[in-house]
């Protein structure tokens, strides 16, 4: 059997042994792999008569629906690259993407293009959109309505990219066709990452980087066909798009949920029999939090946290919810698409781990003059391997601060040829123990100096978390004048916030932490605390927030 070696060959694999089986459900909608096949040729088609070819960027201003599923796949066999954009951006976040990509096509909906249009004056590069949802005088009435918009754009219908026949010459489909020639580290997309300081970057990913993602993601949770995946998270977070990559390499099938509730997530996983569900601590949080039906644990097979450390009182919550549901607790960064996870069978002996590399990649712990750090010693998170992206979009400063040649002095194996070879410095302090399992201490940039002590924000919430008592937690500095920098704690408790509830808490710090660690001040909310886009709790925001009620005092 060949093998897929671009992004869009996941689909035309699949189709050889599984034609007919359902690749994607939104509601009570269904598309099967060859559906989905002829679909993707036809926009790709569409967007090589428009002359759309060569690596231009292709962006998706879509919720989830089958639409912007088609258009990365449609990017991906064309030659060009996809831009996802989380559906939950403003105009100013979406004119960033759409100017910093130079993105030449556009796909979204009528409903989403109307608050945008005072900023597409503004753009350069763009010279196609493509409107799902709208008619033929959809079409007219915008086109009059901004003739200084579109006579530099060109305005379309998404019912004109379905005109294309399916050329003769992929007849029978085979699982390596492509309209245009590719090799497998030509770059395929770029996924904007919300960004610890400043504008979101830009991460560009090779079909490389996305099909050994797939296969390795697919291969330790044991995927089969017979999968149903929830696709819960924003297919603009790698991870959220990692379900689809995953489901389509061994010819699954995806639930496309735009949830607004949690109990949204409970309705669907319990209706369509959800064998796979991947989320965020946040949303864990939530989850463990309904009444799930005992039923539930006999369908699904897994679940995998992502996107920062699940606090063990919600692990324990959620393993007590789904008893025969293995958990699979995940590291990783865009940078890098996917690093390491901890098998089920682990999470007992090493509750507080991260796990190991995952297939075909190596994870070091280095010090800062590139040497291997000793057992429980902290350093820095570098992995090495067919994940490694290719860069930060239009900003070499930023790539040669997190992309480097692997140091001569870093190689695990005695005697190895040092090529020169790029690693992801991730900025993430971790220790490996004894027999190599690694545990995640916190964001090189997010660590607190506080009285001499380097403090992670993740440990302080841990703890608070295990108190019982809040829902949620967030802990960051501030600038203090006497002890470098003073602990804030602001969490959501599952009850009214009262002195009592304070009161015990703050108790329940100083009974559990040192005294360097307990926070200088602790702000009770009723109120969920805000997340960025991908969906984690927003530190920076939170600290922004907080420093500003500060200075108007």
């Amino acid at each position: 059997m060949k093998t897929s070696f671009l992004l869009h060959h996941l689909i035309f694999q699949t189709l050889q042994n599984h034609p007919t089986n359902v690749a994607l459900k939104d509601k009570e909608l269904k598309m099967t792999y060859k559906e989905l096949a002829l679909k993707v040729i036809s926009l790709g088609q569409y967007l090589l008569s428009e002359r759309i070819i060569n690596q231009q960027r292709v962006a998706i201003f879509l919720e989830k629906r089958f639409e912007f599923v088609i258009s990365c796949f449609a990017a991906s066999c064309s030659g060009n690259m996809f831009i996802p954009i989380n559906p939950i951006l403003k105009q100013d976040q979406v004119f960033h993407i759409l100017q910093d990509s130079g993105s030449k096509v556009l796909i979204t909906s009528i409903q989403r293009i109307e608050p945008l249009l005072s900023s597409l004056k503004k753009l350069s590069g763009l010279s196609k959109i493509i409107l799902t949802d709208s008619t033929i005088e959809d079409i007219k009435r915008l086109t009059l309505a901004h003739k200084e918009i579109f006579e530099k754009i060109s305005l379309s219908s998404w019912n004109e990219t379905e005109l294309y026949e399916i050329p003769t010459n992929i007849a029978p489909l085979n699982t390596e066709f492509s309209l245009v020639p590719q090799i497998d580290i030509d770059a395929v997309s770029i996924f904007y990452t919300s960004g610890s300081t400043g504008k979101p970057k830009g991460v560009v990913l090779s079909h490389r980087n996305m099909i050994f993602g797939a296969k390795n993601v697919a291969s330790y949770l044991n995927n089969t066909n017979e999968d149903i995946i929830l696709a819960a998270l924003p297919l603009s977070f790698d991870a959220g798009f990692s379900q689809i990559t995953t489901a389509f390499h061994v010819g699954a099938t995806v639930i496309l949920l735009n949830y607004i509730l949690p109990n949204d997530i409970l309705s669907v996983v319990t209706k369509e029999k959800v064998t796979g569900l991947t989320a965020v601590p946040p949303l864990w949080i939530q989850i463990s939090n309904l009444n799930w039906p005992e039923s539930v644990t006999e369908h699904l097979k897994y679940l995998a946290n992502t996107g920062g450390k699940m606090p063990a009182e919600i692990l324990k919550r959620l393993r007590s919810a789904f008893p025969k549901t293995k958990p699979y607790l995940m590291y990783g960064l865009t940078e890098s698409f996917r690093s390491t996870y901890l098998p089920p069978e682990e999470i007992d002996k090493r509750p507080h781990s991260i796990g190991k590399a995952i297939p075909n990649a190596e994870i070091l712990v280095l010090k800062p003059d590139g040497s291997h750090c000793k057992p429980r010693e902290p350093g820095e998170l570098v992995h090495r391997g067919a994940l490694v992206g290719l860069g930060y979009w239009n900003d070499p400063e930023k790539t040669a601060e997190r992309y480097k040649i692997m140091p001569s002095n870093s190689s695990s194996r005695p005697n190895q040829i040092m090529i020169p070879e790029v690693v992801v410095y991730s900025g993430d302090i971790v220790e490996m123990d004894e027999d190599g399992f690694l545990y995640f201490i916190g964001r090189n940039d997010e660590m607190i100096k506080t009285t001499g002590y380097r403090v992670s924000p993740m440990e302080i919430e841990e703890i608070i978390y295990n108190s019982g008592l809040v829902e949620e937690a967030a802990a960051f500095s501030i600038p203090h004048p006497k002890i470098e920098q003073a602990i804030i704690v602001i969490a959501k408790t599952f009850t009214t916030p009262s002195d009592e509830i304070h009161h015990k808490i703050f108790q329940y710090c100083k009974d559990k932490m040192p005294s360097y660690m307990i926070p200088t001040e602790l702000i009770l909310e009723s109120n969920h605390l805000p997340r960025n886009q991908n969906g984690k709790i927003d530190r920076k925001k939170l600290a922004m927030d907080f420093k500003k009620s500060k200075d108007s005092v």
